[in-house]
């Protein structure tokens, strides 16, 4: 009996030095060989990926426009430098030169007068705003992991993070027999 109380507060005294000294499982239903420590950070360097970044917008312009706006007196034009026309022929020539001259001043007459009327013809200067969709997308550098080289009782680790751990980084170490 005795002996068995010896044994008890033998083990019980290890296990409050284990306790001071942070070998005790940090996480409730955790082995007992398993604790949460500190390791001092040596070095953090990030790992960056391209990412394409788009960014969509609307570019504008005001374009100038001009136009020509039909009167609609092209045909007035015409038949009034027709007959205009065939007046005139009809009084240069005698005999059949004057038929050949009326129907001559009638076609110039007629060529003049559409002329005439085009002129008269309307523009119409304005601006017309035209829109289009431009994409300035870019390849951007992100960060996406970090590789941080840290000590933990003088040997040097290494490891893979989602983040940047700062100075100090917590451990979880787990003692097991190699056999």
């Amino acid at each position: 009996m005795k002996l068995m109380v010896a044994v008890a507060l033998l083990l019980a005294g290890t296990q409050v030095g284990a306790q001071e000294r942070g070998y005790v499982a940090d996480e409730p239903g955790s082995a007992d060989n398993v604790k949460v420590a500190w390791a001092d950070v040596l070095r953090v360097d990030p790992i960056y990926d391209r990412v394409r970044v788009s960014d969509p917008r609307e570019v504008c312009d005001d374009v100038p426009v001009e136009r020509r706006v039909d009167n609609g007196n092209r045909a007035a034009g015409t038949v009034l430098g027709a007959i205009v026309g065939g007046v005139l022929g009809s009084t240069v020539g005698k005999g059949d030169g004057r038929r050949a001259a009326t129907v001559a001043g009638a076609v110039v007459g007629g060529a003049v007068g559409n002329n005439v009327a085009r002129g008269d013809d309307r523009y119409v200067d304005g601006v017309e705003r035209h829109c289009r969709r431009v994409d300035d997308g870019a390849q951007e550098s992100r960060i996406v992991a970090y590789d941080v080289q840290y000590r933990y009782r003088g040997d040097v680790y290494m490891s893979r993070l989602n983040y940047d751990p700062g100075d100090r980084l917590r451990v979880r170490v787990s003692v097991e027999p190699a056999e």
